[in-house]
Order: structure tokens, then sequence, then C-alpha cells
């Protein structure tokens, strides 16, 4: 083999993982780091909550803590990167949501009166746990959703 066939091979092979790297580094930036959370999940609640409640959970006004449950639907109807919108609904009220989602997994949702922290635990599973305070009522909440099928 001629010296220019070597040298050429062995630029060849040098430059060649450098070429794939950034082909990857490239491929990587135009796909998604958040995950798609559009579709509808549902699941039960476990509240604790003192006052007059909320729209979900009406309570007659009273200082000592209940619990109660309710099924609830969150439709993520809108995804752009990290950013996402929708409804989250029971049998007794649907409220228009915004959200976020952190660097570290940790998706950020406020409504017209409260806030929502929520985690991944799957692909189709996540708990959402929400926080409401008010001059008449205090509410902790956290739901397991599971994503429904098409």
């Amino acid at each position: 083999m001629s010296k220019l066939a070597l040298i050429t091979a062995l630029v060849a092979l040098a430059v060649a993982p450098a070429a794939a790297q950034n082909a990857l580094v490239q491929g990587a930036q135009t796909q998604s780091l958040f995950p798609d959370l559009r579709g509808t999940w549902k699941g039960d609640s476990e509240t604790i909550l003192m006052g007059n409640g909320n729209s979900h959970h009406p309570a007659a006004a009273s200082q000592e803590p209940r619990l109660t449950s309710v099924p609830f639907t969150l439709t993520v109807e809108r995804q752009e990167g990290r950013r996402f919108s929708g409804t989250f609904s029971s049998a007794r009220a649907t409220e228009v949501f915004v959200g976020v989602i952190s660097r570290t997994g940790t998706l950020f949702v406020v409504d017209d009166d409260g806030y929502d922290f929520a985690t991944l635990l799957g692909p189709n599973r996540m708990e959402m746990c929400y926080l409401h305070v008010a001059p008449d009522s205090r509410i902790a909440s956290c739901t397991e959703l599971t994503r429904q099928e098409p």
C-alpha cells in the first residue's frame, strides 16, 4: 500500500468518529428532550381538606380535616417542547391549566385556584399532587393518573 493510501485511510478512520458524533448531536437536538404528555389521563384523588373545599370537593364549612376521593380526568391537548396545556375535570367542574416540564422531569401546573406538582412514574403513569389555599379552605391532594388508550 502506498504511503498516500495509508495516510488517506488513517485520516478517514480519525475523522469518521467525529463525523458520527456530530450527526448524533444534531439528531438529538431535533428530538424533544421532554416526554410527550398529550392524551387523556384518569385517576382517583386521595384528598384531605379543611373549610369549604373547592369546585371539585364542595363541602360544608368545617375546621376539622376531612378525607375524600374524587375521580379526575386530565386532558393534555397541546404541547410544544416543555410547555403544555389542557383541562382537569371531575364530575362537578372543569378547569383549564397551563404547565411546564423542568429539565429534571418535574411537571409544574397552575389552574384558576391552585398549583400541581407532578412526577412521571412511567411512560403512561404520573402522580399529580395539588395544593390549594384560600381564605375559607385548604386542600392537599395526590392523584395517580394513567394515560388512556386512544
